[in-house]
Formats: structure tokens, C-alpha cells, sequence
């Protein structure tokens, strides 16, 4: 189980949100590439980056914070980018700077054909981010909340060859309430591709209610304002997994 950073960027810095709402931003650092240089050095094995900007305008507007968090980093560990990328160009664009793994979120539910294109153009790189109220996918940087079922969605997009689901409690994002544990281990029963948790973790005993599901194929959990507050100490969470992870496995083999 990874616990990964969020650096949620917003005119060029590090910020966080409460529920999505870009006036409800507080800013954390000025300069992204430091904040991500400091998660490498406590141990962090990934980390999730938001282009905020981009996801409300449908097009790119941080890449020069992207590029600075990504030479601060080298290919040292991966990172995930998600937000405002609507097009092929832009996906090999920012592969090409470094990003490891490109997230798809309103796109893939605007126009699942450009999904469809990109898990075919660029195979073990895609990600889908499913942010959802109620069970309802939201889109346009959660704005706008759809009537397409989470589980339904995730299923499709399973079929076209996603690496994972990136699932969000919109309602939980950055309020540090706890995940919604029930339909995230919901959506990862239905599918046969590792889901990623976001939206709520506040503490060790949030970290522990998704370690101990980990078998139901949840690979990790993003976490931003928890860490940035003080509330979750990093290293102390990833310990918590990894020794969790090891006794799930040690159980099974002993099953």
C-alpha cells in the first residue's frame, strides 16, 4: 500500500482545497519543486500532481511548476499528473518531460473515445480519476456533477486498458473526515485493475481502515492537506502500511 503526496498546484504554487472549491485554496510553498524534493527525501515512492488551473480552463496551466517538481526529482520515483489534459499531444508532451503516469478525468467522461485512443497510444501510462458525490461522477474540476454511475464507468474504462482508478470522495477532499472506505472497497471489488484512494485521510486510523482492505485491490491513498497540516506524519504512515501489507501477506500464506 503507497501513501502519496498530493502537490495540488494553483498559479504556480502548492495549495489545497476544501471540497474542490478553488476559492477555498491555502497556500503551502511558492515553490513546488522543493515540496516535492522533501517527500523523496521522507521516503515517498510516488507522487500525485494536480494541475488545478488546467482542470478548470480544459488545458494546461502549470507546466512550469510540473517541470520544476520533475527535475527536483529526476526519475527517482514516479509521478501521476492529472488535470486540464485533453488531447494526445499534451500526454506525450508531458511524458516526454518525465510525468510517469497521465490521469484522465473529465475527458474520459466527455469523450471516452480520446480514452480509448490514449490507453492505445501510450499502453501502461493512463490513469483514470473518477471523482464522484454520491456516487455520481462529477467533471470540470467537480463543478458539475453528472448522472453516470462511478462502478459503470470504471467498468468501461477498465475494458479499454487503464492502469487504475483514482477514486475521490468529493464531499471528504481535504475536510480531513476520514475516506469513504465503503464505496471505495466497493468500486475496487468490481473491477480486476488496482484502485487509488483520495479525499478524506486525516490520520493513522484512516490508513488503517484501507491497509486492511488492501486484498480487495486497493494500492494506495493520496493525501495532501492531512500532511501539509501536521495531522498525518508521513514517514510514520508509510511505516504503518508497509508493516500492514506484511502481515495480510503473511496471513494469506499461512491461510
Amino acid at each position: 500500500m503507497l501513501i502519496i503526496p498530493a502537490i495540488d498546484l494553483k498559479d504556480g504554487q502548492c495549495v489545497r482545497l476544501k471540497q474542490g472549491v478553488m476559492e477555498n485554496a491555502t497556500v503551502f510553498s511558492e515553490d513546488p519543486g522543493a515540496i516535492a524534493s522533501h517527500w523523496l527525501s521522507q521516503g515517498a515512492r510516488r507522487l500525485h500532481l494536480v494541475d488545478l488551473n488546467g482542470a478548470f480552463a480544459g488545458r494546461p496551466k502549470n507546466e512550469p511548476a510540473i517541470r520544476d517538481i520533475v527535475e527536483a526529482i529526476g526519475d527517482e520515483i514516479p509521478t501521476q499528473l492529472g488535470g486540464g489534459i485533453r488531447d494526445l499531444e499534451t500526454i506525450e508532451r508531458y511524458l516526454d518531460d518525465g510525468i510517469t503516469y497521465i490521469i484522465i478525468g473529465t475527458a474520459a467522461v466527455k469523450t471516452p473515445g480520446f480514452l480509448h485512443d490514449a490507453c492505445n497510444a501510450f499502453p501502461g501510462h493512463i490513469m483514470v480519476g473518477l471523482d464522484a458525490k454520491d456516487g455520481k461522477v462529477a467533471v470540470n474540476g467537480w463543478s458539475k456533477v453528472t448522472g453516470h454511475d462511478v462502478v459503470d464507468l470504471a467498468k468501461k474504462f477498465q475494458d479499454y486498458g487503464v492502469e487504475a482508478i483514482i477514486y475521490t470522495d468529493i464531499g471528504r477532499d481535504g475536510m480531513l473526515s476520514g475516506v469513504n472506505v465503503e464505496a471505495t472497497v466497493e468500486l475496487a471489488r468490481a473491477l480486476t485493475i488496482p484502485v487509488i484512494a483520495s479525499g478524506g485521510i486525516g490520520n493513522l486510523d484512516d490508513v488503517k481502515a484501507l491497509c486492511d482492505l488492501e486484498l480487495e485491490g486497493i494500492m494506495g491513498a493520496i493525501t495532501g492537506r492531512a500532511l501539509y497540516e501536521g495531522a498525518l506524519d508521513f514517514k510514520r504512515a508509510q511505516a504503518l502500511a508497509d508493516e500492514l501489507s506484511m502481515k495480510i501477506s503473511r496471513d494469506k500464506s499461512l491461510s
